[in-house]
């Protein structure tokens, strides 16, 4: 199973974002808000960065609160790593752990489609093995 597949009924205009100018405050008041744990940083609808969770915590720890008036350019994680839709669920598994992350912009194009995490290729793969069980069973069932 590719990535377009666990995509294909998500609209681009979903996906949850923030600008590079936005208040470090405010972006993670919308983290808390929508119960996430990144968002895309963008600059005139390009991708530029990701703001995560850790972000906020390690600036925390290195400099205090006073990060938090800062911009999420200043703080976010830089070139983010990213994937295009035929990524294999496996292969973009593989990346995350390797690279210790949970979040993966799906680009195609230079455009991005979608943003997902860990948790989504989970479910996707769990999915995958409850069909493939099933398929078993009813096999075992009428043989």
């Amino acid at each position: 199973m590719d990535v377009a597949q666990i995509i294909a009924n998500r609209s681009g205009t979903d996906i949850i974002t923030c600008d590079v100018t936005t208040q470090v405050s405010t972006a993670v008041q919308l983290l808390a808000n929508k119960r996430i744990g990144a968002l895309p940083v963008m600059r005139d609808g390009m991708l530029v960065g990701i703001f995560s969770e850790r972000d906020v915590l390690y600036r925390l720890a290195e400099e205090g609160e006073i990060c938090l008036s800062r911009s999420v350019g200043d703080i976010m994680t830089d070139t983010p790593i990213t994937i295009d839709p035929s990524t294999r669920v496996d292969e973009a598994l593989g990346l995350m752990t390797r690279r210790r992350i949970r979040h993966l912009p799906v680009i195609e194009n230079g455009a991005l489609l979608a943003f997902i995490s860990i948790g989504d290729l989970v479910k996707s793969r769990i999915d995958e093995v409850e069909r493939e069980a099933e398929a078993i069973r009813t096999y075992i069932q009428t043989a």
